[in-house]
């Protein structure tokens, strides 16, 4: 049952975010648009409530109790990157807004960008990590919460892979590619 309520989450997520949006821009109802997209974090809520709820409901703790932790971490986490990402596709296509921004291709600004994302999913997994201690509080029996444990360890490699992409484009940042040069026109090709 779990695991149908995260995937529902998991949808629920994007038809408040896709209704906030279409209410805000190709309706014109700001207003609504902007109460609808206050309520994507309610989303979270009603996982995690599931979640205490089928715990203290008696139930063992299990692979679908982590994986409910880990979404609403991340869920927070990366949240709001995931609606200024469909806000500005939504601008740009209803509004006339800026084209959207693309992640940097290279350099610094890349670098930059990849230890921000990498801080995120600190933040992501130290709020899994919390969430999943407090799991295991309010169930108060180790024999049924014992999987939770598991996933601390599960989130920490998540995270140690993760770390491997800021650590590549610090010490080998991408570069620009190069353009081929361009003939000069008007005369004959080179020999």
């Amino acid at each position: 049952m779990l695991i149908a309520v995260i995937a529902g989450c998991e949808i629920g997520f994007w038809v408040v975010l896709a209704a906030g949006l279409a209410a805000r821009y190709p309706l014109r109802m700001r207003r609504t648009g902007a109460a609808l997209l206050l309520c994507v974090p309610l989303v979270d809520v009603v996982l995690l409530t599931a979640t205490v709820i089928d715990l203290r409901g008696g139930a063992a703790a299990g692979f679908r109790h982590g994986l409910a932790a880990a979404y609403i971490g991340y869920s927070v986490a990366f949240g709001h990157r995931m609606i200024r990402w469909a806000d500005e596709r939504f601008a740009h296509r209803f509004a006339g807004g800026p084209p959207p921004r693309g992640r940097p291709a290279h350099g610094r600004a890349r670098t930059r960008h990849e230890w921000r994302e990498f801080a995120k999913a600190v933040i992501a997994t130290a709020l899994a990590c919390g969430i999943l201690l407090l799991l295991i509080a309010l169930a108060d029996d180790p024999d049924r919460t014992r999987e939770l444990t598991g996933w601390t360890a599960r989130l920490g490699v998540i995270l140690a892979i993760w770390s491997l992409w800021p650590i590549t484009y610090t010490l080998a940042p991408a570069k620009p590619k190069k353009r081929p040069a361009q003939r000069p026109t008007g005369g004959p090709p080179p020999r």
